[in-house]
């Protein structure tokens, strides 16, 4: 299968994981201070979300960067091949099994193994990951030698695994050995401005690519901040490479989006984001998408909200063709107001002012 050009949130080699919503300013801490242990760790979160990308962060943040780290998806080989998978096999183990082949948990050394989908895993397959946590030794199977399993453990599922356990898919002594530091991952949709971070990224990286720029007319980023996101930040690079491919060299409008993105485009339109209150109305729609939770270490409330003004007049702007008076009024400022504004944030080399108020 070939990989998309744009590898947002998930590139192997120099990780990233953008966003300054309280809950990802959260999770960085998280993923700082567990690093620096060699804990078995569970990451949940919706699929799309970037469950890999958590793990190789814990893997390039901790003492183990420079040995491999090896990922397998539980769900993606067949039940009866999994287990070779996992811990190689000797000649002659099996039909076809023509020579010594090492298994993930021998290639990953003492890096980290990445169990991807583990709920996936088949029962039997369970009692062995099982014993090889609680021995931390295994045997290729076919063979009797005991190999030891040095990597650190990295688990994740986009499944419920208590609600697994209670309709017996998953055992709960395994869901307890795994979940020794658990770590969840926040949805999209519970991320606000990060959002249009994410998508300006992407079409950035898509730029890069060569597969062309597009801008984002009116009303697209009241969009994207609106939708519910299902599939996540997969879903919205998907998103961006279609409107790249789409639309190179030109505006992406509002009817370029998907249908099931329109029928929320109309809460909050430009005329009633004029005023005090259409614009109070935006900036929780932007800042607060839920309940705002402080995180345990704090975080720097001028930096954040200055972010979210000054993506919103960059919004204003581009949708006013740079017409200063215009974005103002969009924004229910006095021109006087975002001029000052726009030079505090250094968001133009030259003033062209257009119409006056």
């Amino acid at each position: 299968m070939t990989s998309s050009p744009l590898q947002l949130e998930q590139d192997a080699t120099t990780p990233e994981l953008i966003g300054d919503s309280p809950g990802m300013v959260t999770l960085r801490a998280l993923l700082r201070r567990v690093a620096a242990t060699d804990s078995t760790v569970l990451v949940q979160g919706e699929s799309g979300t970037g469950k890999e990308l958590v793990a190789r962060l814990l893997h390039a943040w901790s003492p183990r960067a420079a040995a491999p780290f090896v990922a397998v998806n539980c769900g993606a080989i067949p039940g009866e091949l999994m287990e070779s998978e996992l811990f190689g096999h000797e000649r002659g183990a099996f039909t076809g099994a023509q020579s010594v082949r090492r298994g993930r948990f021998e290639l990953a050394g003492r890096g980290t193994l990445f169990l991807d989908e583990v709920a996936e895993m088949s029962p039997s397959l369970q009692v062995k990951l099982l014993r090889v946590l609680q021995e931390r030794t295994f045997e290729r199977v076919g063979g009797g030698e005991l190999l030891r399993a040095s990597a650190r453990i990295v688990a994740a599922t986009h499944r419920d695994l208590e609600q697994q356990i209670e309709v017996g898919r998953f055992r709960e002594d395994l869901y307890y050995r795994l979940n020794v530091v658990p770590i969840q991952i926040p949805p999209l949709r519970e991320r606000g401005a990060d959002i249009l971070l994410l998508a300006d990224l992407a079409l950035r990286r898509l730029d890069a690519a060569g597969l062309g720029r597009v801008r984002l007319g009116d009303g697209v980023a009241s969009a994207l901040l609106r939708y519910r996101w299902p599939g996540n930040v997969r879903e919205l690079q998907n998103l961006m490479e279609r409107l790249v491919i789409m639309h190179a060299g030109s505006v992406a409008t509002v009817r370029d989006l998907p249908a099931k993105m329109h029928d929320e485009v109309d809460v909050v339109t430009p005329s009633s984001a004029e005023g005090d209150d259409g614009l109070h109305d935006l900036l929780q729609l932007v800042a607060e998408p839920s309940e705002p939770v402080l995180p345990a270490q704090g975080l720097d409330l001028r930096a954040y909200l200055e972010r979210i003004e000054r993506s919103l007049i960059e919004q204003a702007l581009a949708s006013c063709d740079q017409v200063i008076a215009h974005a103002a009024s969009k924004l229910g400022l006095r021109r006087t107001t975002l001029v000052e504004k726009i030079r505090k944030y250094g968001l133009r080399e030259d003033e062209r002012t257009g119409a006056t108020s």
